[in-house]
């Protein structure tokens, strides 16, 4: 004879409730139509300006940019040779890629230090390395045009025999106002590594130097990579400092050869657009190279908790 009264059998035989499921779901397909849109309002402007470089000046200028037709290549062939985009690229190049690779090196460094060894100016260092990240570029370039223009150089690295009009002007200038970030990321990243690995390394006779070259680098390779391609963007697309520290045309890196395009009574906005989508080029190849370290450079330590 069963002693389960009919409440306790309703309640074992009852369907979970489903208010919470179904709220989720609806939250859920709230939050991918808001995404979606959002992407989609984002990317428009990319996408009509690629597809006007396609397009010949004057049907645009007829039919208006809603229009479709008008179609040529002949655009980037002219932005390519009016802006003389390979010098530019290739003064960008020898900009960016030193730039990058000194600063991730220098402030990998400086983060193991603030990482691995506690000591009494810590946290003061670490702010002294943001401190450039909190003044505008605009506040200090007075000070840094005159330093730039007294500090002397060789003639074989400088043709004026100063800091100006020079290359390693725009390597140092970007090298040290991305320092702090990256050490600031990188200590962060740092101290979330395991400390019996080092313990175990210094038991096996590792020294600082072998800590940091082999232990520690091959770790936060994907923080590495994802630095990578944050300072590359950002040091690529830099203006402001070329246009104070060079003033010689034939260094200029590549954002100014956009300058190039521009007429003196009016702009061929195709022409433009085309040389926009020239220059957007070497970003996006770093960015499909290193996308899935940089993806998993941002997303590690995101499920510890």
């Amino acid at each position: 004879m069963s002693t389960e009264t009919p409440v306790a059998a309703a309640a074992t035989t009852a369907p979970p409730r489903q208010e919470g499921g179904v709220m989720s779901r609806n939250r859920g397909v709230i939050a991918t139509v808001i995404t979606a849109v959002l992407a989609l309002l984002w990317l428009f402007p990319l996408f009509w300006a690629v597809l006007n470089s396609f397009r010949v000046y004057e049907y645009t200028q007829a039919n208006g940019y809603l229009s479709f037709g008008g179609w040529t290549t002949d655009n980037y062939r002219q932005a390519w040779s009016q802006g003389n985009f390979g010098l530019h690229m290739r003064n960008s190049m020898l900009v960016t890629i030193p730039a990058v690779l000194l600063t991730l090196w220098l402030s990998s460094m400086v983060a193991f230090v603030l990482a691995r060894f506690s000591f009494r100016f810590n946290l003061t260092m670490l702010g002294v390395f943001l401190a450039a990240n909190l003044l505008p570029p605009q506040a200090l370039l007075i000070p840094v045009f005159r330093m730039f223009r007294e500090i002397p150089l060789p003639t074989f690295m400088s043709e004026n025999g100063s800091m100006l009009n020079s290359f390693w002007a725009l390597i140092l200038v970007n090298t040290a106002f991305q320092l702090g970030f990256c050490t600031f990321v990188l200590s962060n990243y740092m101290k979330t590594l395991p400390h019996e690995i080092y313990e175990s390394a210094e038991l096996d006779g590792a020294g600082v130097w072998r800590q940091y070259w082999q232990l520690t680098m091959p770790l936060v390779r994907p923080a590495l990579a994802a630095l990578a391609t944050l300072q590359f963007t950002w040091i690529y697309n830099e203006f402001f400092w070329a246009t104070v520290l060079i003033q010689q045309g034939d260094k200029l890196p590549i954002t100014s050869a956009l300058n190039n395009l521009r007429g003196q009574f009016f702009t061929d906005t195709n022409l433009v657009a085309a040389g926009s989508v020239i220059v957007a080029l070497p970003v996006l190849v770093v960015f499909f190279a290193l996308q899935k370290q940089f993806v998993s450079g941002l997303t590690l330590g995101s499920t510890k908790g």
